[in-house]
């Protein structure tokens, strides 16, 4: 369905409300779901299944689509793609699962990293960490592989903006005014600064998975490397832009 006919769909249901068009609007946003599940999983990896965070999603996404006000004008997609994610996250918070064990190994590589960097004054590597932490690298990269489901972090700033309220002065801002547009670029400015203390495969891995949108797998193809090694990849870099960028990590879906 293209723009103007989910437009005509959004026009007919604020009139009418009818079972009809609500499963129509519900069939045509499922992709969303998948999209946003879909990424969320990367996070995540083996440890919760893609079909329930699809399902999860679900439920945001029909929570959106009864709390969406049209007249409003705001942008279905953006407004829907908040909820669905905040509800994929709230489920899994519920659940609880992650072991304190692998929250203290996140804890020990953040500080490795932090120490390292003040130390040395540049990037360092997975082998500087490894040895700082006292592990073989085989080990090290064992631990990114179990702290990948606690590297939610590009999601920070949703999850801390709680009620429904939040969620529409977020999208109302996303709007192109003027200060909105000054903002940006001095935004953009400090992503060009924050990529640049990155490693050439970290950047890659960036640049083609939230600007190409590629998946892991087409990545892992084109760095020629596995779909795992690409994960610890990302979730090295999230780390580094999150000291950069602060709450404004959310800038690498921005543009």
């Amino acid at each position: 369905m293209n723009i103007d006919a989910r437009q005509k769909l959004w026009e007919e249901y604020s009139k009418r409300k009818s079972p009809d068009l609500y499963e129509k609007i519900i069939i045509e946003y499922a992709g969303l779901v998948k999209l946003v599940a879909g990424r969320l999983s990367m996070y995540l990896g083996h440890n919760v299944e893609y079909d329930d965070l699809v399902g999860y999603g679900t439920f945001g996404l029909i929570d959106a689509i009864e709390k969406f006000d049209y007249s409003k004008g705001y942008k279905f997609e953006t407004y829907a793609s908040l909820r669905i994610r905040g509800a994929i996250l709230d489920q899994i918070r519920k659940m609880d699962w992650i072991p304190r064990s692998i929250r203290q190994k996140q804890k020990k590589i953040e500080s490795a990293y932090q120490a390292l960097e003040s130390r040395y004054g540049r990037n360092v590597t997975d082998e500087d960490v490894a040895e700082e932490l006292n592990i073989t690298i085989e080990e090290f990269e064992d631990w990114q592989s179990q702290t990948n489901i606690t590297n939610i972090i590009s999601l920070d700033e949703f999850l801390e903006q709680g009620p429904e309220t939040k969620t529409e002065q977020y999208i109302a801002t996303t709007f192109d005014q003027p200060e909105r547009i000054v903002e940006q670029n001095e935004l953009k400015e400090v992503l060009i600064n924050a990529l640049e203390t990155l490693t050439e495969k970290e950047k890659k891995v960036i640049v083609l998975y939230y600007y190409e949108e590629l998946t892991l797998k087409e990545i892992s193809k084109i760095l020629e490397v596995s779909e795992s090694r690409i994960s610890q990849l990302h979730t090295k870099a999230l780390k580094k832009l999150k000291g950069k960028l602060g709450v404004n990590i959310d800038v690498l879906t921005s543009f």
